[in-house]
Order: C-alpha cells, then sequence, then structure tokens
C-alpha cells in the first residue's frame, strides 16, 4: 500500500479487534485497586502486556511503511527533533519523606529542599536505601546506604522482605542526569518496616 493510500480518510484507524483488544488490556490495567504485594505484582504484569500491544500497535500502523514528518503532522504529533539538548549537572537538592503504605511497604515521597524542579538537569532520582536492625550501627551519612534504584516518579514505593520485618529503613535521594550525579539529599529514618 503506498503512502497516498494511507493519507485517505479513516487510513489512520487502529482495526475494531485491535481498539477492543487494547481496551481490555487497560481495564486490567486498571482493575487492581489494592497495595499488597500480590495486587503489585498482577497490576505490574498487567501494565507490562498493556505496553507491549501499544508498542506493536504502533509498529503495526503507523511505522511501517515508516512515516514521513508530513505523515507525523496529519496525525496531528510532533516530528522527533534528533537534536538532543544539553543539560548540565544537577544542582539541586532532594529529600525523601516517608509514610506507610502497606505491611512490608513502605511510600517514599520526594521534596525538593534547594533548587528548582523546572531545571532541565533533573532528569530522575537515585533513591539510596538501607535497613537496620536494633542490633546493628545504622549508616552515619548518605555514602554508608547500600541498595538503589533509579525513578523518574517523584513519588514512589518499596516493598521490603518479611525477614526486614522490624527493622528502621534508611533513605538518601541524588537526582540524577545521564550519569552525572547531583548533591546528596539528607539522610532519612522511615517507620519500622512490617509495624
Amino acid at each position: 500500500m503506498g503512502r497516498g493510500c494511507r493519507r485517505k480518510r479513516g487510513a489512520w484507524n487502529i482495526p475494531a479487534a485491535g481498539a477492543k483488544k487494547l481496551a481490555t488490556l487497560t481495564g486490567a490495567a486498571k482493575n487492581e485497586t489494592t497495595r499488597t504485594p500480590v495486587a503489585t505484582a498482577r497490576r505490574r504484569e498487567a501494565f507490562n502486556a498493556l505496553i507491549a500491544e501499544m508498542r506493536d500497535v504502533k509498529k503495526r500502523y503507523f511505522l511501517e511503511p515508516p512515516l514521513t514528518d508530513a505523515d507525523i503532522v496529519s496525525l496531528g504529533l510532533k516530528p522527533h527533533d534528533p537534536t538532543s539538548t544539553p543539560s548540565g549537572k544537577p544542582a539541586a537538592q532532594v529529600m525523601a519523606e516517608t509514610y506507610l503504605v502497606g505491611r512490608h511497604e513502605l511510600g517514599v515521597r520526594l521534596i525538593y529542599v534547594t533548587g528548582s524542579e523546572a531545571d532541565p538537569a533533573n532528569k530522575g532520582y537515585r533513591i539510596w536505601y538501607s535497613i537496620a536492625g536494633r542490633d546493628e550501627t545504622p549508616p552515619a551519612n548518605p555514602e554508608d546506604l547500600r541498595k538503589s534504584f533509579f525513578t523518574k516518579r517523584k513519588k514512589d514505593v518499596i516493598e521490603f522482605e518479611f525477614g526486614e520485618s522490624g527493622k528502621t529503613a534508611y533513605f538518601a535521594v541524588q537526582i540524577e542526569n545521564d550519569g552525572k550525579k547531583g548533591l546528596w539529599g539528607p539522610l532519612v529514618s522511615a517507620y519500622p518496616v512490617g509495624k
């Protein structure tokens, strides 16, 4: 099928069966409303299935043959700009505020201590944490934290193991930008896990 055919009225529509499948997967991804570890795992599986289907739809109906800039504009989208915008090292500082979500889950909300949230250098957040029991030495500064994960969200949930019940979680955050790390946020402790 040539590009001239693809521009006819209705040529950009997804077939009814594809739209129905997307609707079903969207419903499954929204279905889990509880915050238990099992529900969280089911929600992740549902979202992964939805993302895979969306990528397939994009490839199947919009990228074969590859779209020209004119095709993209006709869809009401902005053409891709291959020029990357340079951004410097993150200068802002962020702290972690924790709150109880479930028995072995802590919510982490990121709050800017210094700097601007709108700074383009703030691409994502590396949340560092460690767990320490009563008989263990707690971390003295952020560099002592051992585990971490990267997120682009300012609000996230961390699940802990059953064996970590009663121990205290310690957190600190660094803003990251393409391998460049910002200032450490303050070291904070949370509720005992599993309490």
